[in-house]
């Protein structure tokens, strides 16, 4: 309903009330007092519902944006629970073990270790409780209608408030040395050498406030040899930057809080003051963002999260070249 006609609505319940109370003045005096503050809570309540579904609308983007990520990402991928039923999979994963995606779902993890393999996968994955970090392991897996591979699973552990853990998120790597994974290496190598500069030894520092995003950054950079250490917001970038000088800032522009922009600002506020320059990225997952206000911010460049793995590298290299070039 809008504006306009919750006006309309309220002035006919004004005109029937007045029609039954006639001549009592003080009784309409009340009532009508009543129906403006009633009129005024309903207008609030309607903003508060238009509100709700424009949050709404944008969590549902976020949502599908990362979904997206997720399943065109080209590491082979799954998240399971702590027992490793598999929650969701991941269009690499679902090839590498020749499967369709919903013969994965709600399926435990273990039916496709080899056989040999499963005390010590059950084993791993009972030690998670006690562990932090990224943890490292081998173990052989049995595509379907195809030899066992041996892989390396790289695995994050998500836990609740009470520090039970409440996910797994895995990294399954092909370590066969069959054709198609050397000739894999051979590509990225070219790839990589015909980057503006080395990238071994470079470091960069990423702010964002969602988990994932920050994964997804580190994996893709540090396979190109680039340090990378992560941070979930604005102010603990700031803290960072006091114990740490990276090479490359990359920070999302939507944070809760202070946001990218503000960021920006109060580094290069900072440089003015102390001297030095760090080169910087504005990164989104918006379409409609816009790259000149970014720029006019102090960013050098301007990326959408969506772009493929190399963009990521080619700009931090990019940047780092800059930086490091005579003026």
């Amino acid at each position: 309903m809008s504006d306009e006609q919750i006006r309309r609505h309220f002035q006919v319940i004004r005109q029937q009330i007045a029609a039954r109370l006639g001549e009592d003045a003080a009784r309409w005096g009340e009532v009508d007092a009543a129906l403006e503050d009633l009129q005024v809570i309903y207008e609030q309540m309607q903003t508060s519902l238009e509100t709700i579904e424009e949050v709404e609308a944008e969590l549902f983007q976020r949502q599908q944006y990362y979904q997206d990520l997720f399943q065109f990402f080209p590491i082979a991928s799954l998240i399971t629970d702590a027992n490793g039923l598999m929650l969701d999979a991941n269009q690499a994963i679902t090839q590498l073990l020749n499967v369709p995606h919903s013969y994965l779902i709600n399926k435990p993890l273990a039916v496709f270790v080899a056989e040999k393999d499963r005390p010590s996968f059950r084993t791993h994955l009972n030690r998670l409780s006690q562990s932090e970090g990224i943890q490292t392991w081998h173990t052989r897996l049995c595509p379907r209608d195809s030899e066992p591979i041996l892989t390396e699973f790289q695995v994050a552990i998500a836990r609740d408030i009470e520090g039970r853990i409440e996910r797994l998120r895995i990294g399954v790597y092909n370590l066969s040395q069959s054709q198609a994974a050397l000739a894999s290496l051979v590509a990225r190598t070219s790839v990589a050498s015909q980057l503006p500069q080395p990238l071994d030894g470079l470091q960069v520092l990423v702010v964002d406030d969602d988990m994932d995003v920050r994964e997804f950054v580190t994996m893709v950079l540090e396979t190109h040899g680039i340090g990378v250490r992560t941070v979930a917001s604005a102010a603990a970038a700031l803290e960072e930057l006091e114990r740490f000088r990276p090479d490359v800032l990359i920070s999302d522009l939507r944070m809760p809080g202070e946001d990218g922009y503000s960021l920006i600002r109060r580094i290069r506020e900072r440089e003015a003051e102390q001297g030095g320059h760090l080169p910087a990225a504005a990164i989104t997952a918006y379409l409609d963002e816009d790259k000149a206000k970014a720029i006019a911010a102090g960013f050098e460049a301007h990326l959408h999260k969506l772009v493929q793995p190399s963009e990521w590298v080619r700009m931090v290299a990019q940047l780092a070249r800059q930086a490091s070039s005579p003026e």
